[in-house]
Order: C-alpha cells, then sequence, then structure tokens
C-alpha cells in the first residue's frame, strides 16, 4: 500500500468493482466510503480508495454477503476522477 503524506490511500489504490443487479444506497456506508452509481444496463459501480489489500478484501466479503453477483474488480487509473470510468469518453 502507498499512502500520501496524510496518511489516506495514494490514488494508486483506487478501485472499481461492478455487480450485477442495483445495489441500494443504503450499503454504501458499509463500503468504505466508495461511491456507488447505477449504470444503465443494470449494473452497480463502486468506485473509491480503499487502505489496503485487508480493507479491500473487506469491501468484497460485505459485498458477497449482500449476494449480488460480481461481475469485474479493477484498480482504477488513478488520473481519472472518482465519477469517470474508463470506457466512458471524455469529451476530448
Amino acid at each position: 500500500m502507498t499512502t500520501d503524506e496524510d496518511g489516506t490511500p495514494a490514488a494508486s489504490d483506487r478501485y472499481e468493482i461492478r455487480l450485477r443487479g442495483r445495489l441500494d444506497a443504503r450499503w454504501a456506508a458499509l463500503l468504505d466510503g466508495m461511491t456507488l452509481t447505477h449504470e444503465p444496463d443494470g449494473t452497480t459501480v463502486l468506485q473509491g480508495r480503499v487502505a489496503d489489500q485487508a480493507a479491500l478484501h473487506g469491501v468484497l466479503a460485505r459485498l458477497r454477503d449482500i449476494g449480488l453477483p460480481l461481475i469485474s474488480v479493477a484498480q482504477v487509473d488513478p488520473t481519472l476522477s472518482d465519477t469517470a470510468h474508463p470506457d466512458t469518453p471524455t469529451g476530448d
């Protein structure tokens, strides 16, 4: 794990987790502050920083317990914003 000067996880520790189905926004509080977005195709996308691999596994365990099928887990480019998705055009 890498950290910024203030001890928060470095931008390289940003992840995107995709789930099949709609995860209600009330679950966001239990997912370590990750942002929750519903995609038009019926998937839910969680994005955010995680402190370390143990924290990532904790989020994944909570998602397993909720019961939505996991589509993917990917480390996200640190230059992307919290709401940008790698496969979304930026308008450049």
